[in-house]
């Protein structure tokens, strides 16, 4: 089944229990569809004239349940990409992600391994950030993209 199939789509959100409203379906597929990570701006622009307010609830909702990860990239804005994981108590979707100091985009590493960091006795993960910066290969060619 396609990815951004509204059957598929729907199945998506019942396996995180939300249910499927045409708002919180319009913004899974914007996430899914992006081939990179996106800011509340970027969702806006692109819904547009939907409600930011309502977006950022979808969002919130999205991340509460474990459907979607939310990157700081040092950017200074979040960014949001949808969580393919299949446990909802142990994140087996985690990737580091790549921002271009000069474009802005921030994309995702899936094939690299986060390397396994062992914490002190007591101390407990809630989240984190593996964020690598650079220049992504088109702006070190000389094209130019419009973040």
């Amino acid at each position: 089944m396609q990815r951004n199939t509204e059957q598929y789509l729907v199945e998506l959100l019942q396996t995180r229990n939300i249910k499927p409203t045409a708002m919180r379906l319009l913004v899974l597929k914007c996430l899914i569809e992006a081939d990179e990570t996106l800011t509340l701006r970027q969702i806006e622009d692109i819904l547009y004239p939907a409600d930011r307010s309502t977006i950022f609830r979808t969002l919130s909702l999205f991340e509460q349940q474990h459907l979607l990860h939310s990157i700081n990239d040092g950017s200074g804005s979040a960014r949001y990409e949808v969580c393919h994981s299949h446990h909802h108590s142990n994140d087996d979707d985690r990737h580091p992600h790549f921002r271009c100091l000069r474009c802005g985009r921030t994309i995702c590493l899936f094939e690299q391994r986060i390397p396994k960091v062992d914490l002190p006795e007591g101390y407990q993960v809630q989240q984190f950030n593996y964020v690598i910066t650079g220049i992504c290969p088109e702006c070190s060619t000389g094209a130019t993209y419009m973040a």
